[in-house]
C-alpha cells in the first residue's frame, strides 16, 4: 500500500512529501492513489507535470515476487466533489499511461535519479481527480503539479486581448475577440489567434484611437491631444498644430477654435485655416441704362478673406417680378450684370453683396448700392422698311420715319441701319448712322442672305430695331434687281440678255435631242453594257437604288460645288463583272490565307487574314475576307460583287478601303482592310464612359469627312449608322457596309418595310421614308443620328419605342433629348442635322468644318446639354409650336420664346425637349469665342441653310 513519507532535497535544503509504494513481495498487488478533486477552470486541457523516483528490480535478488518497473496514470472527469474517494476500480477511469522511468532506475541504495514525466488530458466537465495505480513496483511519488497553458494577456492594433486558455486539443487554434484600448474606436472587428503552444498568431482588425486623441504605437495606447494641436478623425496618426488663426486651449481638441472674427464654413476641410467674409464690392459702375435695362459692373473686393469662392448677390427692392437678371441665378461670380424688364422714368436702388462660404456664419454681408433712372419711353418704330435695290455686291434700303401716338412724325436725330450675313452673329455687323431715310451698303458677298434692321435716335433717347428682314444679294454674273423707280434702259437691257439665255437654251437642247436620237441607232450595234439601259421588270422601272446628289439641295458638294471624280453606280452596267473587272482589283486566292471567322453577313461569313503583299509575296497585311456562300444564287452573286464595284471607287482616309476580290476561283471574296476594333455602335457599348468628350467628337469629325468624301462624289449612303462604321486600332472611324440587298430585320436593326423596300427608320430622314427621297441632305439626318449613337455610346436611337412610334413622333416634331454629359455645341449640331426641311440642314463639309473648329477650340465642349433626361417610352415627351409667328413654344409650367424665324418657314411646326433658357441658343454662339480665338480662321459660317437655332 501507499506509504506517505519526507524525501529530503539536499541541493535545495527542503524536504518533499512524498508517496511510496513497494509492494514487491507480494502477489496480485493493486494499490491505488488519488489526488484531490482539481476544478478546471477556463481550461480546456489540463496537464499533469508528475516527479517520480524508481527502484531496479535487481535490488530485490529472490524476494520480489511481483516486481514491476512501470505504474499507470489515470483520471476520472466529474461535475462536482464526492464526499467518498471516487470507486477506483479500472473502469470507472480512463488511462492516460503507463509510466516509466525516462531517466533511469537506481539499483544501489545510495543512487537517487528523479524522474519527470507529462501528460495532459481534454476536459469539459468541472473537475478532474487524478489516479495512480501500483501493480508490483518499488516507486516514490515526490510531486505533482496539475495545470493548463493560456496565450499571455497582450495588446495589438489598439486593441487588448485576455489571457486566453489553449484549445481542447494540441493542434487546435483559438481565436480570441479584442476590445479597442481606452479611446479608442473599433474599425474591423480586433481577432487573435491562440495556439496549442500558448503563442498568438495572426491578428487581424483592429481600433483606431478617437478624435482628438493620438496613438503611441510603443505601449498601444491613445493619449489627449496636447494643447496647440487637434486631431478631426479617428485613425492613427498624430494631432496636427492647429491652422492659421485658430486655437486649441485645451487637451483633446477634435477641430481647433477659430479666433474672434473667422470662421470655418461647414465643407470647409479641418485643416483648413479660419477665413473671413469679404469686403464690399468696389467701384459699382453703371455702364449702360436705357428705358428698360441697366448693366452695371464692379471690381473684387479689396479682402476676399483668404478664399477664393467670393460670389455675388444683387437686391433690387423696388424691382417687380417680371424684372430678369443676366446671370440668372441667385448667386453668381461675374463682376457684371444686366437687368432687364424695368420700367422707364423709374429710380431703382441696386445692392451689389459680396460673400463666400463663411458669410453665412458670420451672420452680416458687405455691400456697396447704387441708384439708377431708366431712361423715357422710346418713340415708336421706323416703319415700312423696304429693299429698292440688289446688286451683286450692293443692297439699297429705305424706309419711314416713326409716327408719334399724335399721328405726327417724331423729332429724329438719326437712323442707325445695321446689316450682316444671315448666319453670322449681329455683334459683327456692319452698322451705318445717316440722317437720311435711306442707306446704300457697297461690297458685300455675291449670292448672300443678308439680314436688314433699322432703329431711329430720337431727344428721348434710341428706339428698338425693326424685325429682321431678309434679302439675298445677286450673283456676281447675274442680273441686278432694281426698284420699280429705275429707268426703263436698264429693264430693256435686262430683257433683251433674258432672251438671248433663252434662245441658247432652246439650240442646246435640241442639240442633244438630236445627238442622243443619233447614239441611240449606233446602240444597237455595241453591247448591251456599253449602253444606259433600264430594266423593266414586272410592269416597273428598276431604277438605281443609289440617287445621285445633286447641288445644294442634295446637301452635296464641296466649296466649288464641283468634284473631282464621281460616283459611278454598277446598276449601269448589264454584267456585274464587268464593274468588278473596271473598279476593283483581282487577286490571286493564293496570296490570301484565312485564321479565324469573326462573323457571318446575309452573303455569307467574314474572316480575319493575312494578305502577302506583291511582288515577292514576304511582306503580310492583316485583312477582312469576305466570303459569298457556296451555291448562292445569281442575283446574291451579282450583289455580292456589286458591293465590291461600289467600295473600289472609293479612296479616303475614312473610308473602309477596298484591296481586291477574288472572282476566278471558289468561294468568290471580298478583300478590305482590317478594322481591329468592329463596329462602332459594339466598341462603344463594350467601352462604356472609358473617352473624353474630344476623342468622341474626334470620331465624329473622322465620320463626317468620310461622308463628304462620299457626298463630293454623288453617292448617297441611306444606310448610315454606327453599325456600318468600323473602327480601327487608332480608333479611327471608316464608312463601310455598301451593301445593296440588305436583309433588315426589323426586330434588330428596326427596318419599316414600304413599297420600295425595307428602311432603317430611326437612321432616316422623314422625307426619305414618306417619299423614298434619298439624298446626301438625308444622309445628313443620318449623321445627326449617328452624333447621338456616339455621344450616348451606342445606345438604340428612340430605345424601345415600335418604328410607327418613331415615324409619328418625328412627324409631329419630336426629336431625340440630349445624351448625358453631351455638349450644348454636339446637340446643336444633331438638331440642325434633323431639321424638317433637308435644305434647311448642314452639308458634310459644313460639318466637317464645324467640328474641326470644336477640335481645335476644346473649351466650346464644356457647357453641357441640360436636356438629358430620357423621355418615357409609352409617352414621348416633347412640346409643339402652333406656328412660328406666334412666337412661343409651350411646356408644363414654362413658355419659351422662338420668336424670329425665317419669313419663309413662319407655318413651320418644330418640337424639341424643353431646355432650360440659352439652351437652344445657336451653334455659332457657342463656336464664337473660338473663332475669336483663332485669328487666322474664317467665321464659323453655314451656307445655304438655316440653323434649327434660329427658330428658337
Amino acid at each position: 500500500m501507499w506509504v506517505e513519507e519526507s524525501f529530503t532535497n539536499f541541493d535545495k535544503g527542503i524536504n518533499w512529501r512524498s508517496y511510496v509504494v513497494c509492494d514487491v513481495a507480494y502477489n496480485n498487488v493493486n494499490n491505488w492513489l488519488w489526488t484531490p478533486f482539481i476544478e478546471r477552470g477556463p481550461a480546456n486541457r489540463m496537464y499533469i507535470e508528475i516527479k517520480f523516483t524508481t527502484r531496479d528490480c535487481s535490488l530485490f535478488p529472490g524476494n520480489a515476487l511481483s516486481c514491476k518497473e512501470t505504474f499507470s496514470l489515470l483520471y476520472y472527469e466529474f461535475d462536482a466533489a464526492t464526499k467518498e474517494p471516487p470507486p477506483w476500480e479500472p473502469e470507472s477511469y480512463k488511462l492516460i499511461g503507463r509510466i516509466a522511468a525516462g531517466e533511469g532506475r537506481f539499483n544501489t541504495n545510495t543512487e537517487v535519479i528523479i524522474n519527470t514525466e507529462v501528460k495532459s488530458i481534454p476536459v469539459t466537465k468541472k473537475g478532474v481527480y487524478f489516479a495512480f495505480r501500483d501493480q508490483g513496483a518499488c516507486i516514490s511519488i515526490l510531486a505533482i503539479k496539475v495545470y493548463y497553458i493560456s496565450c499571455p494577456e497582450v495588446s495589438v492594433n489598439f486593441a487588448h486581448f485576455p489571457a486566453t486558455p489553449t484549445g481542447r486539443e494540441v493542434a487546435l487554434i483559438e481565436q480570441t475577440i479584442g476590445t479597442c484600448v481606452a479611446n479608442a474606436v473599433e474599425i474591423d472587428q480586433p481577432t487573435f489567434l491562440c495556439k496549442g503552444d500558448g503563442k498568438w498568431y495572426l491578428p487581424s482588425g483592429g481600433c483606431h484611437c478617437k478624435p482628438g486623441y493620438q496613438a503611441d504605437v510603443e505601449k498601444q495606447q491613445c493619449t489627449e491631444c496636447p494643447i496647440g494641436k487637434f486631431k478631426h478623425e479617428a485613425g492613427s496618426h498624430t494631432c496636427e498644430k492647429c491652422p492659421a488663426h485658430s486655437t486649441a486651449p485645451d487637451y483633446g481638441f477634435v477641430e481647433c477654435r477659430c479666433d474672434v472674427g473667422y470662421f470655418r464654413a461647414p465643407k470647409d476641410p479641418r485643416k483648413m485655416p479660419c477665413t473671413q467674409p469679404p469686403s464690399a464690392p468696389q467701384n459699382l459702375t453703371v455702364n449702360f441704362v436705357d428705358q428698360s435695362t441697366v448693366i452695371l459692373s464692379w471690381n473684387a473686393p479689396y479682402q476676399q478673406g483668404g478664399r477664393l469662392d467670393t460670389t455675388y448677390r444683387v437686391v433690387c427692392d423696388a424691382c417687380s417680378t417680371g424684372v430678369k437678371y443676366i446671370p440668372n441665378t441667385e448667386i453668381f461670380n461675374d463682376t457684371k450684370i444686366t437687368i432687364t424688364g424695368l420700367n422707364a422714368v423709374t429710380t431703382y436702388r441696386f445692392q451689389v453683396f459680396a460673400e463666400n462660404g463663411v458669410s453665412p456664419m458670420a451672420g452680416r454681408s458687405e455691400y456697396v448700392d447704387i441708384t439708377v433712372t431708366t431712361e423715357a419711353s422710346v418713340p415708336s418704330l421706323v416703319s415700312n422698311v423696304r429693299i429698292t435695290s440688289v446688286k451683286s455686291s450692293e443692297l439699297s434700303i429705305s424706309w419711314d420715319a416713326p409716327i408719334t401716338e399724335l399721328g405726327e412724325s417724331d423729332i429724329v436725330e438719326r437712323y442707325e441701319v445695321k446689316v450682316y450675313p444671315r448666319f453670322d452673329d449681329a455683334i459683327n455687323a456692319t452698322i451705318v448712322q445717316t440722317h437720311d431715310l435711306s442707306a446704300t451698303f457697297k461690297g458685300l458677298r455675291p449670292a448672300t442672305d443678308y439680314a436688314i434692321q433699322v432703329r431711329a435716335k430720337t431727344t428721348r433717347g434710341w428706339g428698338e430695331y425693326t424685325p429682321v428682314i431678309y434679302k439675298k444679294t445677286n450673283h456676281a454674273m447675274g442680273l441686278d434687281y432694281v426698284g420699280d423707280d429705275d429707268n426703263m434702259q436698264v429693264r430693256i437691257i435686262a430683257g433683251a440678255i433674258v432672251a438671248v439665255v433663252v434662245l441658247l437654251v432652246i439650240i442646246i437642247i435640241m442639240t442633244v435631242l438630236f445627238l442622243r436620237s443619233r447614239a441611240s441607232d449606233e446602240c444597237n450595234k455595241k453591247q448591251p453594257s456599253d449602253c444606259d439601259t433600264l430594266e423593266y421588270r414586272n410592269g416597273e422601272v428598276t431604277t438605281p437604288l443609289f440617287t445621285p446628289a445633286v447641288g445644294v439641295t442634295a446637301g452635296a458638294g464641296n466649296a466649288s460645288g464641283t468634284s473631282a471624280r464621281s460616283y459611278v453606280d454598277p446598276h449601269t452596267y448589264e454584267d456585274p463583272n464587268q464593274a468588278v473587272r473596271e473598279f476593283a482589283r483581282e487577286i490571286d486566292a493564293g496570296y490570301i490565307t484565312i485564321e479565324a471567322i469573326i462573323g457571318g453577313g446575309e452573303f455569307g461569313d467574314v474572316c480575319r487574314g493575312k494578305l502577302k503583299l506583291p511582288p515577292d509575296g514576304r511582306a503580310e497585311i492583316d485583312v477582312a475576307i469576305k466570303t459569298l456562300k457556296p451555291g448562292s444564287a445569281d442575283k446574291a452573286r451579282n450583289d455580292f460583287l456589286t458591293e465590291a464595284s461600289i467600295m473600289g471607287q472609293f479612296e479616303h482616309p475614312n473610308v473602309i478601303f477596298l484591296q481586291g476580290v477574288v472572282t476566278k476561283s471558289n468561294p468568290v471574296m471580298i478583300i478590305t482592310e482590317f478594322m481591329e476594333n468592329g463596329s462602332l455602335d459594339t466598341f462603344l457599348r463594350a467601352n462604356d464612359g472609358k473617352f473624353q468628350v474630344l476623342q468622341l467628337v474626334g470620331m465624329l469629325r473622322g465620320i463626317a469627312s468620310g461622308m463628304q468624301y462620299l457626298a463630293e462624289m454623288n453617292y448617297v449612303h441611306r444606310d448610315l449608322a454606327a453599325r456600318n462604321v468600323l473602327v480601327n486600332a487608332a480608333l479611327v472611324c471608316k464608312i463601310a457596309d455598301f451593301g445593296l440587298s440588305r436583309e433588315i430585320e426589323s426586330a434588330t436593326e428596326g427596318a419599316y418595310t414600304t413599297r420600295g423596300g425595307k428602311i432603317p427608320v430611326r437612321w432616316t430622314a422623314p422625307e426619305a421614308i414618306a417619299f423614298r427621297k434619298f439624298t446626301s441632305a438625308s444622309d445628313v439626318w443620318s449623321m445627326g443620328i449617328v452624333c447621338w449613337e456616339v455621344m450616348s455610346y451606342g445606345e438604340r436611337p428612340y430605345w424601345n419605342w415600335s418604328n410607327q412610334d418613331v415615324i409619328k413622333s418625328i412627324e409631329k416634331g419630336y426629336r431625340l433629348p440630349a445624351p448625358m454629359d453631351c455638349p450644348e455645341a454636339i446637340y446643336q449640331l444633331m438638331l440642325d442635322c434633323w431639321q424638317k426641311e433637308r435644305t434647311h440642314r448642314p452639308t458634310f463639309a459644313n460639318l466637317t468644318q464645324t467640328l474641326d473648329k470644336l477640335i481645335r477650340s476644346p473649351d466650346t465642349l464644356r457647357k453641357i446639354a441640360q436636356n438629358s433626361v430620357r423621355p418615357p417610352a409609352h409617352n414621348p415627351y416633347y412640346v409643339t409650336s402652333q406656328s412660328m409667328n406666334s412666337g412661343l413654344v409651350q411646356g408644363p409650367g414654362q413658355f419659351v420664346d422662338v420668336s424670329g424665324g425665317h419669313q419663309a418657314q413662319s407655318s413651320a411646326t418644330i418640337a424639341v425637349p424643353v431646355m432650360p433658357a440659352g439652351a437652344g441658343r445657336s451653334l455659332h454662339y457657342h463656336t464664337h469665342a473660338a473663332t475669336h480665338a483663332l485669328p487666322h480662321q474664317s467665321p464659323l459660317t453655314y451656307p445655304n441653310w438655316v440653323p434649327f437655332s434660329h427658330f428658337g
